[in-house]
């Protein structure tokens, strides 16, 4: 009897105990919501807010990024980070555990941003507050009349916008904290796009109005097409007129004639911050630069023997200028290019079945990059709902680097993982609608790597293009480092990438110019994929029979973007469980053809 009464005063000490634990959590989860539910209600009040290089959700704002606006964010994000080192992160569930370490990160990168007054230089070589802010005011999400007037309203915003930009480039110009001399010519051409139109009505901003819908009243669309030709006339042209004269007159007269990012005000700070931000790790910048001399050599060796598979009797750089000059290696027509990209798309189409467990609801479209930016935009660019094609100078664009480019910006690669993650139900709206670098641009890197296993590289050139791609991402460790702390100038990075890649003249200038621009992000191309694979191949040996590759691939992008320490722990959990399919809520499975 006493042996009984003592086991059920265990079993009874047991719950009271596990209760208690349960308790505890759920309040300590319950002071973490309260802390980021508070943040990301302001925060998504606020314009101007990016991280990780993402502008983060706000209602297509656009008039509060003044001074004292930044210095309102500084001291916001220094009282978060209080309330963070607060929380006992021992007391929270599992489940919220990842969600500190996700947020955490989240607010200290938001936090360093305003410390280094990133404000002041609000556009690199790759991406501008002019030029985006058309995908900001989300003209093309009009369906009433309610959301044209908050069209318009934002329209009238951008005057005191462009100001407060203007406003903040100068102090950044006194302190010399702007974008370098060296990458500015032509950047303007997107302003002079708007600031040059004598008929408002061929403007981007105005096109939202050329077609209302057939239920609105003949007196509604005339009023609303006034007072969109009223705004773009009297707000918008002006507002860019203003900018053409401040670029062209005063930045581009006083920017920087230095290069590296160490050359900035507390620079070496800077850059470090930069690499922290865009890979996760806290990483040295010459250890960085050695794992890229590293992956070049492997690469090189990899390219050899894929170009005596073609065939090929001449020298490397004999090949590389023979695939820059050949026709046949490019479209003739922008149609062309379009069509041989989908046909790529579609062959991935067939084959994500047998590599994925969950398939997001949303698809892609595959659209022409604008014209007025495309001259210095990148090849090809991906979101969740449309793969952005570069068809501007056609024989910069071969169509051998097709197939990874498409593997990376569509599916498997951004249009997948975004789309999939928009679709999490669990997860909190930071982490829904945020976008981590190391993780998402590895995932895209990683989905190239998948293109081999998928069969979608079927000649040698295609196999070359590829690895081209992966010398690119590789040699970025090199040039990006190169740059802002080895000091390299602009030409070095040019060449190193010439000899090197197969890429386009054209495409290795822009990609220069952008690393310049934009320290640190593109460090996270290589750095998440190389931990991706490491992740992959650790499961694979720790499973062995029991590795099923697509429950990895799943248990991957669950996640959605965190920081890769934050994936690594899901993967060594997932071993520990023994390779389980993980739980994707409402998403659709896929079925593995037979």
């Amino acid at each position: 009897m006493k042996h009984l009464l003592g086991g059920l005063l265990a079993v009874v000490l047991g719950l009271t105990s596990s209760a208690s634990t349960a308790a505890s959590a759920a309040d300590a989860d319950a002071r973490f919501r309260a802390i980021y539910s508070q943040e990301w209600a302001w925060r998504t009040g606020q314009s101007g807010i990016s991280s990780s290089g993402e502008t983060q959700p706000g209602e297509g704002r656009l008039d509060t990024v003044d001074a004292a606006s930044q210095q309102a964010r500084l001291d916001k994000w220094k009282q978060v980070l209080r309330q963070l080192d607060d929380v006992d992160v021992s007391a929270l569930s599992p489940g919220a555990r990842v969600n500190y370490a996700v947020y955490r990160a989240q607010i200290a990168n938001l936090l360093a941003a305003q410390q280094f007054k990133t404000w002041q230089m609000p556009f690199n070589s790759d991406s501008s507050f002019w030029g985006d802010i058309g995908y900001e005011l989300h003209g093309d999400q009009l369906r009433n009349a309610a959301d044209y007037q908050r069209y318009l309203d934002r329209l009238g915003q951008i005057p005191a916008y462009f100001d407060q930009q203007i406003a903040n480039m100068r102090e950044g110009l006194e302190r010399g904290f702007s974008v370098p001399r060296a990458v500015l010519d032509g950047r303007d051409v997107s302003i002079a796009a708007v600031a040059q139109l004598v008929d408002p009505t061929e403007s981007s901003f105005y096109a939202p109005f050329k077609h209302l819908p057939d239920s609105f009243s003949q007196d509604q669309v005339q009023s609303l097409q006034g007072e969109a030709l009223r705004r773009v006339r009297d707000d918008v042209i002006p507002a860019y007129q203003r900018l053409l004269d401040f670029f062209r007159n005063e930045y581009v007269p006083r920017a920087r004639t230095t290069l590296a990012a160490e050359a900035l005000p507390d620079g070496k700070a800077f850059y470090r911050q930069q690499i922290r931000e865009y890979t996760t790790l806290d990483l040295d910048p010459q250890a960085v630069h050695q794992v890229g001399l590293e992956q070049v050599a492997k690469i090189h060796a990899q390219m050899l023997q894929t170009m005596q598979e073609t065939g090929f009797k001449g020298s490397f750089p004999a090949f590389l200028h023979f695939l820059r000059t050949d026709p046949q290696f490019y479209a003739k027509t922008p149609d062309e290019l379009l069509m041989r990209t989908a046909w790529v798309a579609k062959r991935v189409d067939g084959q994500l079945g047998k590599f994925f467990g969950r398939l997001p609801r949303q698809r892609f479209a595959i659209v022409p990059v604008p014209a007025d930016i495309a001259p210095y935009y990148t090849s090809g660019r991906g979101g969740a709902d449309a793969y952005l094609v570069n068809t501007y100078d056609l024989a910069s664009r071969p169509l051998y680097n097709m197939p990874a480019l498409t593997l990376h910006e569509s599916a498997p690669g951004h249009a997948l993982q975004l789309a999939l993650a928009a679709e999490q139900r669990g997860q909190p709206a930071f982490r829904r609608d945020s976008y981590i670098s190391a993780y998402g641009e590895g995932w895209g890197l990683y989905s190239e790597y998948l293109g081999n296993e998928m069969g979608i590289y079927s000649t040698p050139y295609e196999r070359f293009g590829y690895l081209t791609y992966q010398m690119w991402r590789a040699a970025r460790l090199v040039v990006d480092t190169g740059i802002h702390h080895d000091g390299w100038t602009r030409q070095q990075a040019i060449d190193y990438l010439t000899q090197n890649t197969a890429l386009s003249d054209r495409e290795i200038a822009n990609e220069v110019d952008r690393y310049i621009s934009w320290p640190g992000q593109a460090l996270s191309y290589e750095i998440g994929y190389l931990k991706i694979l490491e992740l992959r191949r650790k499961a694979e040996q720790a499973l062995g029979d029991k590795f099923d590759l697509r429950a990895f691939h799943d248990t991957v992008l669950q996640l959605g973007s965190v920081p890769l320490p934050v994936l690594e722990q899901r993967i060594d959990r997932f071993i520990a469980d023994g390779g389980p399919e993980p739980d994707f809520g409402d998403c659709p499975p896929s079925k593995a053809p037979n």
